[in-house]
């Protein structure tokens, strides 16, 4: 009977397949080693910002991290040049940078640009940050609200608590801390050259070719874990802003919101003295909700609203009362301070406010409106009727046949049938129509 060599000799079958699995174990782990390894992509994605940061520079930055994690880009470089913008977006942005499993450089360029106030921020977050020649970076002190001082509690409060931020963001990156705290508590601006021996930033490049070829080879490490960048070769590709983004850019900025939110009052106003113009109604309500998206962005201090709703009541008042014009003096005064009220400078590293250019001529049409075209609108309304029945009561005439008491009368130049109030009027009588019959005029004889 033919027994197997593995039944006949056990041990020496098992050592036999143990010495094949060691033998082959090292080209086994090299083999799973060079599976798990991602392939090199060959593509870096960019983004320009050359703007204030609002609502939609957060989303634009947002979309382009995850459109670089799908593409496995290389790396998302973000080309920056800002003078600030909001707290809650830059606090958006920055917690997309730290949980990117995309490495993101911030390249502050071109020359001449800036990474001021929310700026640094968005700069010390980056994996790496590189500047370009000419550039500076700094001056993050948070601002006050309005034109008057924040108390000194309420102001130390906003600045401990960006401080407290951009210490995070050194800690988190490696920077340094000190350095990046002076921008805050002492408005510190920095240039490239100052930056990159403060190690504020990693490096100076003049271009975005050569800023490729200096972090080529550079490991990194994101939320994915550690990630060595192969950039010198590769393909850059840039992404626009879609037109949804392109659209919320421009209704952020707090000029057009206000210029829509008075439109819609100037809109819905006209349409209810005017009822059935449709048209001021249609564009009232439109620019509205226009106006309405574009405060959903934007710190909107509830109290200077009130204000400029409370000046259009003011107006409004006026026409209806003789107040002599101090209803209007009083809705120009609400209508001002509401509008340099409007927006809470406090939640944001630069002051979001109004020009003043666009308050003076918004202040200046809206009295307008309200003197000149709703009240001519309101007085046309109040005078008395010239055509129909209603134009034909009270208005003087000629008895052109004796009235006894009927007869015919001559008003306005038309010939009536007429019925006389004061009996037999003889032919010639002044006469005054008082109310109006089955197209017969009842009349009285005219005292003279």
């Amino acid at each position: 009977m033919n027994i197997p060599i593995s039944h006949r000799y056990p041990h020496r079958f098992t050592q036999e397949i143990a010495c094949t699995l060691l033998l082959f174990t090292p080209v086994l782990f090299l083999f799973v080693g060079f599976a798990s390894t991602p392939a090199y992509s060959g593509i870096v994605r960019s983004i320009t910002v050359d703007a204030a940061i609002n609502p939609a520079t957060a989303d634009y930055i947002h979309d382009a991290i995850q459109r670089a994690a799908e593409d496995h880009a290389e790396c998302l470089v973000i080309r920056l040049n800002t003078p600030g913008g909001l707290l809650q977006s830059t606090r958006d942005i920055v917690s997309d940078f730290l949980t990117s499993p995309v490495p993101i450089i911030v390249y502050v360029s071109p020359a001449g640009a800036q990474a001021a106030s929310a700026g640094v921020f968005i700069t010390l977050a980056s994996n790496i940050a590189v500047m370009a020649p000419g550039t500076n970076i700094g001056a993050a002190h948070p601002v006050t609200t309005g034109e008057q001082t924040t108390d000194s509690i309420m102001m130390g409060k906003i600045t401990n608590d960006a401080a407290a931020f951009i210490r995070t963001i050194s800690e988190k990156r490696n920077r340094n801390i000190t350095g990046a705290e002076s921008a805050v508590r002492k408005s510190l601006s920095l240039t490239e050259t100052e930056a990159v021996a403060q190690h504020v930033v990693d490096t100076i490049a003049p271009n975005l070719t050569q800023l490729l070829r200096l972090v080529d080879g550079k490991t990194v490490t994101t939320s994915g874990g550690k990630v060595t960048l192969h950039t010198a070769d590769a393909k850059v590709e840039e992404l626009e802003k879609s037109s949804q983004q392109k659209i919320l850019d421009i209704l952020s900025d707090p000029n057009i919101a206000y210029i829509f939110m008075m439109l819609g009052f100037y809109g819905l106003l006209f349409e209810l003295y005017n009822p059935g113009s449709v048209l001021p109604g249609i564009v009232g309500v439109i620019s509205l909700v226009i106006a309405f998206y574009s405060l959903h962005t934007l710190p909107v201090n509830y109290a200077g609203l009130a204000l400029i709703l409370f000046s259009v009541v003011l107006f409004v008042l006026d026409i209806k009362l003789p107040s002599h014009g101090l209803l209007t003096a009083g809705g120009i005064i609400s209508l001002t301070l509401g509008s340099i009220m409007l927006f809470r400078t406090e939640a944001s590293f630069d002051a979001v406010s109004i020009s003043w250019q666009v308050i003076a001529i918004v202040v200046v049409l809206t009295t307008a409106f309200f003197v000149f075209v709703v009240g001519v609108g309101l007085r046309a309304q109040r005078k008395k009727p010239t055509t129909g029945k209603e134009g034909m009561l009270g208005e003087p005439g000629e008895a052109i046949t004796d009235l006894t008491p009927g007869g015919k009368v001559k008003i306005h130049g038309e010939i009536w049938n007429a019925v006389s109030l004061d009996g037999t009027l003889p032919r010639g009588t002044p006469v005054r129509s008082v109310e109006m019959e089955d197209l017969t005029l009842k009349v009285r004889k005219l005292e003279i």
